[in-house]
């Protein structure tokens, strides 16, 4: 089975930099520790789509770079990948464990689209089969992407959720970061410096 896992880059993001960091740097760092987590995973193959120019360094030679539109529905960015199921990780979680990511490629077993939701609204990550049901709309950043999601879905069993995890979507999410977690290096390092 072809898997991929997506790391999704927004200019949004860089409003989450604390006070005193730069917040291209800020994004950078994010998407990068996201990338790198996404790119250690087994039996996955990892790319990064992006409405943000300028990132193609972030990643390890020979993955794929998705230039996407800014404001392009999911469903449209899910079309265009090439596997048997992806997985779409929001950028802005670079400490988000491997496990969860794996977890959303097993609940497929029994779904047709698995959540990680995110606190505070919406969701940290969303995994589905390719082509993605005819049926969802999903989107990572509405107030309620499971609800949503599950009132798309022609019967009750059609979206698993998997546990939560949290996105850096304003500068007070940094103290978020749990320092006892491996990886986030970049983010750990830019944080500490400002």
């Amino acid at each position: 089975m072809t898997r991929i896992a997506a790391v999704l880059v927004h200019p949004h993001m860089a409003q989450a930099a604390p006070p005193g960091v730069d917040p291209r740097e800020f994004l950078e760092a994010v998407a990068e520790d996201t990338y790198e987590m996404v790119a250690g995973l087994d039996l996955v193959t990892p790319v990064l789509l992006t409405s943000v120019p300028g990132l193609d360094d972030l990643v390890w030679p020979g993955t794929e770079v998705i230039t996407i539109a800014e404001g392009e529905p999911l469903r449209t960015t899910l079309a265009r990948l090439d596997a048997e199921q992806a997985a779409v990780i929001s950028a802005d979680a670079p400490d988000l464990p491997p496990l969860l990511v794996g977890k959303l490629f097993r609940e497929l077993r029994r779904a047709e689209i698995a959540v990680c939701p995110a606190e505070n609204g919406g969701a940290v990550a969303l995994a589905c089969a390719l082509p993605p049901p005819a049926w969802a709309d999903p989107d990572l950043d509405a107030y309620d992407t499971v609800k949503e999601l599950r009132a798309q879905a022609p019967g009750p069993r059609r979206v698993a959720t998997t546990p939560g995890w949290h996105r850096l979507r304003t500068p007070e999410d940094v103290a978020r970061l749990d320092p006892g977690l491996e990886g986030w290096d970049n983010t750990r390092a830019l944080v500490r410096a400002g």
